[in-house]
């Protein structure tokens, strides 16, 4: 090789090496980081020195001391007794450890006190600026026992101001002592983002905006840059529903929706507000009469009911009226196994459809720029789908404002298929209605007892496929279809790692590292840079719908009479589709056990779980569970599954595609969404096909 010796070598030279340093640079921004940094831990705590490091009591009864009655590892942990409400509990502050913008991992190690039996403890933070208190969940209600130690572990990120931040533990209800024990508080160096792949809002200019549905901390710091390179749309996660705006009448908070909004203004991207009417995350004071007692369906109470929600709509959709592009303005008031296909919520208990006509009126007149949709879950379900369909139609033919339909097309790698979005979006068109994917994600389960560390390959695959279908779909469909929404930006943070059990996700098109994901390249129609093994399998192959991906309704906020309560934040979606019972039992004697979970509970109303074990020696085909609620607990949604309830007696029949319990150990899972109001006490008797279960 010659060589380069002369001034014109040297610089030429030069120029080569930096040719190679961009290149380099290049192939960095496009391929995903073969290994994820290492977490940086921040503070531990294993209370071996015999003091509490740092944790004290929220409330003025309770005690928490240093304990060697009970240790996770070493010979001593963190006892909490004496506690005379559910809130109380140990509590660390956190102020001058944690940097705002960075997402920690929380984690500590729990049980029940000696004798305690079963607990369900969850773990939220305090975060209080210029004398306003804030609660928000970390980790779901998860059950603990006195007989061995159970993981509470969740994610944060610090995203508003704060002049008080400290993390806590506390029960679900009741005032069980309980035992805590290396507790760690870490986070992951952030990765930059791939700053040289097409950008989504680019690929799709000529389809439709696509979108994020956001909060506070995808605003900042690297998420944001992600948030700004891929999309030109987003939506207020939470920010913008009744609980966040409105907590009490006529006072309104608007820090994180107007931060949102900014950001948006700031990027040129479109806004999309969600929600003005919803069951869930709506205070309890808004049902509540001119006397501070639940409503019930009087004259006197609907007017009241129409006029509140005017005021509502009229302060938040008047504020962000030169913002806001479209509004979902009434989400999930179908309920398909109801003749008429209207959810028996306190908004129809008490005005019928008037609430829905009100907030569309009152929608037009203060944000007359604005598209105005209704918003659903399991539109692809064809029963949920139709009583959709005939609402629409009965309220455009009543001259009610409705712009569009909005399907928030919540699935997994296995439903639904694309022919099912398909027929979703066809079956709207006669309508001339607009259509937009309002909350789209992709959980790589497709059952409950599935949990995966990190997502497997062949999962990855399938998700990929699963999205490839959809987009495909939603490009033939648009000249209909004038937005696509993700339901988060990345895998970091998602609401389905608490739902429908405290687990990792990966649903998104972002990993946790904010690194393009196999879906990403499937959606926008290249081949990875690192993808190796076989082809993704074909979009088109489906198992039979297994919606375990399905929504879960958020928990309210803190009540004024509740000093501190976790007020868990969660997207506005319900769980999947409640399809119709199987028509007869087995007639086989069943042999069973039941597990059955609180796993979120706010002021109104709560969420179970449960799981059916068939422990006997052949399959039952068809089931019925029944039990009987003894605080007046009522049932208003179930989804895999179908309910009813006559008084206190619940009855839960199967979903189609999970009518059959394989014999030794197979299950049956399914949720519900109830309202309780002072105590909700758990059924103490479960029957399945009449025959009385053990309890797990």
């Amino acid at each position: 090789m010659p060589t380069l010796s002369s001034r014109a070598g040297r610089a030429t030279l030069a120029l080569l090496m930096l040719t190679l340093s961009a290149l380099a640079i290049v192939v960095a921004s496009i391929a995903t980081p073969g290994r994820a940094a290492d977490p940086v831990t921040v503070l531990t705590s294993d209370f071996e020195d015999g003091t509490t490091q740092g944790w004290a009591r929220r409330g003025t009864a309770e005690v928490v001391e240093n304990s060697t009655a009970a240790a996770h590892a070493g010979s001593r942990s963190l006892l909490t007794s004496g506690r005379t409400a559910s809130w109380n509990g140990p509590s660390r502050d956190l102020l001058a450890t944690v940097t705002r913008g960075t997402r920690y991992t929380y984690a500590v190690w729990a049980r029940a006190a000696a004798g305690a039996g079963s607990v369900q403890l969850r773990m939220s933070v305090e975060r209080r600026w210029q004398g306003t208190a804030s609660y928000e969940q970390v980790v779901n209600s998860t059950t603990v026992t006195d007989g061995g130690w159970t993981q509470l572990t969740g994610g944060y990120t610090l995203a508003n101001d704060a002049d008080f931040f400290a993390v806590y533990v506390e029960t679900v209800s009741g005032t069980a002592s309980f035992h805590l024990d290396d507790f760690s508080l870490s986070y992951l160096p952030p990765s930059p983002i791939q700053t040289g792949i097409p950008s989504l809002k680019t690929v799709f200019a000529s389809d439709f905006p696509i979108g994020a549905a956001v909060g506070r901390p995808q605003l900042l710091a690297e998420r944001g840059q992600l948030l700004a390179k891929h999309f030109n749309s987003v939506t207020a996660g939470n920010a913008m529903k009744w609980d966040a705006t409105e907590p009490t009448e006529g006072v309104f908070t608007y820090t994180d929706a107007d931060a949102i909004v900014a950001f948006a203004r700031a990027n040129a991207m479109l806004v999309r507000g969600h929600t003005f009417v919803w069951h869930n995350q709506t205070p309890a004071w808004v049902f509540n009469d001119a006397n501070g007692q639940p409503m019930t369906a009087t004259a006197a109470n609907k007017t009241l009911l129409l006029a509140r929600l005017e005021a509502h709509i009229r302060a938040v959709g008047g504020r962000y009226a030169n913002d806001v592009s479209a509004w979902d303005v009434v989400n999930e008031v179908i309920d398909e196994n109801q003749s008429d296909g209207l959810r028996r919520s306190t908004w129809y208990a008490i005005t019928g459809l008037d609430y829905i006509r009100t907030a569309f009126r009152v929608a037009r007149q203060v944000a007359p720029n604005a598209k105005l949709f209704i918003n659903d879950y399991n539109t692809n379900v064809a029963a949920k789908r139709d009583k959709l369909y005939n609402l629409v139609a009965q309220l455009k033919a009543e001259g009610v404002p409705v712009d569009g339909v909005g399907h928030q097309q919540h699935g997994n790698v296995s439903w639904p298929t694309g022919a099912e979005t398909d027929a979703m979006i066809a079956a709207f068109l006669p309508l001339g209605v607009e259509q937009q994917i309002t909350e789209m994600d992709t959980s790589i389960y497709t059952s409950s007892s599935e949990s995966f560390t990190t997502p497997p390959a062949d999962r990855l695959a399938s998700q990929a496929a699963r999205y490839k279908a959809w987009f495909d779909v939603y490009r033939k469909y648009k000249a209909n279809i004038t937005s696509v929404t993700l339901w988060g930006l990345a895998d970091d943070e998602t609401w389905l790692d608490s739902y429908p059990v405290s687990r990792k996700d990966f649903p998104l098109l972002f990993d946790v590292q904010l690194q393009a994901k196999p879906a990403y390249w499937a959606v926008i129609g290249a081949a990875s840079p690192t993808a190796t093994g076989p082809a993704s399998p074909s979009a088109s192959a489906s198992a039979s719908p297994s919606p375990s991906a399905s929504r879960s309704p958020s928990a309210s906020p803190s009540t004024p009479s509740s000093p501190s309560p976790s007020a868990s934040r969660s997207p506005s979606a319900s769980p999947s589709a409640s399809v119709p019972p199987s028509p007869s039992g087995s007639a086989t004697p069943v042999s069973c056990r039941v597990k059955y979970t609180v796993t979120n509970q706010w002021n109104t109303g709560f969420q179970g779980d449960v799981v059916v074990t068939n422990t006997g020696s052949a399959a039952v085909s068809g089931w019925s569970l029944r039990w009987t609620f003894a605080n007046g607990q009522v049932v208003n949604q179930s989804w895999s599954s179908a309910y009813a309830q006559s008084g206190a007696n619940v009855t839960i029949t199967n979903a189609t595609w999970n009518a059959t319990i394989a014999a030794n150990g197979g299950t049956a899972s399914f949720g519900f969404l109830s309202t309780w109001t002072g105590t909700n006490t758990a059924p103490s008797t479960f029957t399945l096909n009449g025959t009385t279960c053990l309890q797990a």
